[in-house]
C-alpha cells in the first residue's frame, strides 16, 4: 500500500547453554536430533537440551531466517540503522522501539514511504549484507517477493552477480560457531557493513532520510573472534550461489558457507522420495538402496506441489548412515529449509516439479553431477531419453476449493519470489469509493 513505515526488529533470544556448552536454537535441534537417530544422544538429554536452549523471549539466536531478515531489513533502510541484532530482552531494544515512534511521526509528517526508501540499491546492498552474515537463503525468496511488490528489478541472477565473492565475516551458527548476543557485543551488523563498506551502493536511504552508509563510520569491532576482519574472512567468497541445468532451468540456489567443501563438486546416484510422506515411510528404510554417495531427492514440495513450500529441504539422513558416522550429503529439492539448518542442500529448483519441472523426471539411480564453482545442476542423461519419460504427477496438492486452491493458482515460483501473482506491483493506498 505504501504507507509511512518503519521496522523494529523483535530480537533475538539470549544465549542457552547446555552441559556447559553454548546452543543454537534451531541449528542445535537439527544436529542433535540426528544424534538421537544416530543413537549417541538419549532422547531425555535431548528434551533437557531443549528446556535449556530457549533462554528468554526473542526469535532464534542463530542467524537464521529471522536474524537474517533483521539484518536485511536494516540493510535495506527500513530499520533506525544500529537496531537489527539487539535481543529481545535488552533494554535498549526499549530505547530504539521508542526512537522509532518518535521517527514514525516525522514518516508521517513528511509522507516518506517505502518506495521511496526501497530502491534497487537498497536490494543490492541487502545481497551484499546477506553473503557477508552468511544469511538464510529464505532471504532470496523473500527479497524477490519484496521487490516484487515495490516494481523495482531484481532478478534470481543478480544474488550470485552481486554477492558471490563477498566474504563471509561474522562467524555464527549455522555457518560459524557463535550467536547472536554475540554479534551484538562484538559490534553489530554496522560494524560487519563497516567492513565491506566499499561494496555497498552510497546512494541508498534510510527511513531517518540519510543514507545507510552514513553511519558506517563510528563503527567498531570489539570481537575480531565473532566479526573477522576483511582481510581475514571465514570464506572468501560466501553468497548464495544460483545453479542452472537440466535439473533446475530456471534456477536453484545453495549456501556454500553452510555446506561441506568437499561435497561442492560431487556425482552420485539419486535415491528419489515423492513426498515428505514418502520420506518418512522409507527414508530408515533397511531395503532402501543408498549409501554416503548418494544424492538424495525430494520433489513435490514447491510452492505449488505441497502447497507452501514448506522448509523440508535439508532432509534428515537415513539412520545407518548416521550410524556409520556419516554427518552430510547432497540433497536437493524444490523446497526451502530453514536459516537455522546446514549442510551441502540444493533449494528451491525451478521450475518446481508439480509444473512439470525436470524434478519430476528424476528416477532413483539416475546420475546426478553438483557443481558448485561452475554454477551446475544436472542428471547426467541424454536429453532424448528424458524427454522420452513420463513426469511424475503423484504427491502434488490438489485442493478443490478455498484457500488452498486460490494459492496454487495464482502462487509464482521461487525464481520469482513464490508471491502470489496478483500481488506483484504497487496499488496504492487510496480508497476509490466509498463503502456505505
Amino acid at each position: 500500500m505504501d504507507l509511512p513505515a518503519v521496522v523494529v526488529p523483535g530480537g533475538p533470544m539470549l544465549t542457552g547453554h547446555f552441559r556447559g556448552a553454548p546452543l543454537g536454537c534451531g541449528t542445535d535441534v537439527w544436529r542433535l536430533s540426528e544424534e538421537v537417530r544416530a543413537g549417541t544422544l538419549s532422547r531425555e538429554a535431548f528434551l533437557r537440551s531443549e528446556s535449556a536452549m530457549i533462554r528468554s523471549k526473542g526469535h532464534c539466536n542463530t542467524m537464521g531466517t529471522a536474524s537474517t531478515m533483521a539484518c536485511l531489513a536494516e540493510a535495506l533502510g527500513m530499520t533506525i540503522p544500529g537496531t537489527a541484532g539487539t535481543p529481545a530482552p535488552d533494554a535498549r531494544l526499549l530505547e530504539r522501539a521508542h526512537e522509532t515512534g518518535r521517527l514514525a511521526v516525522s514518516l508521517v509528517a513528511e509522507d516518506r514511504t517505502p518506495s521511496r526508501v526501497l530502491t534497487r540499491a537498497s536490494f543490492l546492498n541487502a545481497i551484499v549484507t546477506l553473503a557477508a552474515i552468511g544469511g538464510s537463503t529464505n532471504a532470496v525468496v523473500h527479497l524477490l517477493a519484496i521487490a516484487g511488490r515495490l516494481g523495482v528489478e531484481l532478478i534470481l541472477d543478480d544474488f550470485d552477480r552481486v554477492g558471490s565473492g563477498v566474504p563471509l565475516l561474522v562467524d555464527l551458527q549455522p555457518a560459524g560457531r557463535h550467536l547472536m548476543d554475540d554479534l551484538f557485543r562484538a559490534g553489530g551488523l554496522l560494524a560487519v557493513l563497516k567492513e565491506v563498506g566499499d561494496l555497498l551502493d552510497p546512494s541508498a536511504p534510510t527511513v531517518t532520510g540519510e543514507p545507510l552508509t552514513a553511519y558506517l563510520d563510528a563503527a567498531e569491532i570489539w570481537d575480531e573472534t565473532v566479526i573477522r576482519r576483511r582481510s581475514s574472512p571465514l570464506l572468501e567468497d560466501a553468497g548464495i550461489a544460483v545453479l542452472r541445468g537440466n535439473l533446475a532451468p530456471r534456477g536453484a540456489v545453495i549456501k556454500p558457507a553452510a555446506a561441506s567443501p568437499e561435497l561442492l563438486r560431487h556425482r552420485g546416484r539419486a535415491v528419489v522420495f515423492d513426498s515428505v510422506e514418502d520420506l518418512n515411510a522409507r527414508l530408515d528404510s533397511p531395503d532402501l538402496d543408498v549409501d554416503e554417495t548418494s544424492v538424495l531427492i525430494l520433489r513435490g514440495c514447491g510452492p505449488r506441489g505441497y502447497p507452501g513450500m514448506p522448509e523440508v529441504g535439508n532432509l534428515p539422513l537415513p539412520r545407518r548412515l548416521l550410524e556409520k558416522g556419516v554427518r552430510d550429503m547432497v540433497r536437493v529439492s524444490d523446497a526451502r529449509m530453514s536459516g537455522t539448518a546446514y549442510g551441502t542442500v540444493v533449494l528451491h529448483a525451478a521450475p518446481e516439479a508439480a509444473v512439470g519441472g525436470p524434478l519430476a523426471l528424476v528416477r532413483t539411480g539416475d546420475p546426478i553431477v553438483l557443481d558448485v564453482p561452475a554454477r551446475r545442476l544436472d542428471i547426467d542423461l541424454p536429453q532424448r531419453e528424458l524427454s522420452l519419460r513420463t513426469p511424475v504427477t503423484t504427491g502434488f496438492a490438489e485442493p478443490a476449493r478455498g484457500w488452498q486452491r486460490l494459492y496454487i493458482d495464482h502462487v509464482l515460483q521461487a525464481d520469482q519470489g513464490a508471491d502470489l501473482d496478483f500481488l506483484v506491483g504497487s496499488s496504492g493506498h487510496e480508497v476509490s469509493r466509498e463503502s456505505h
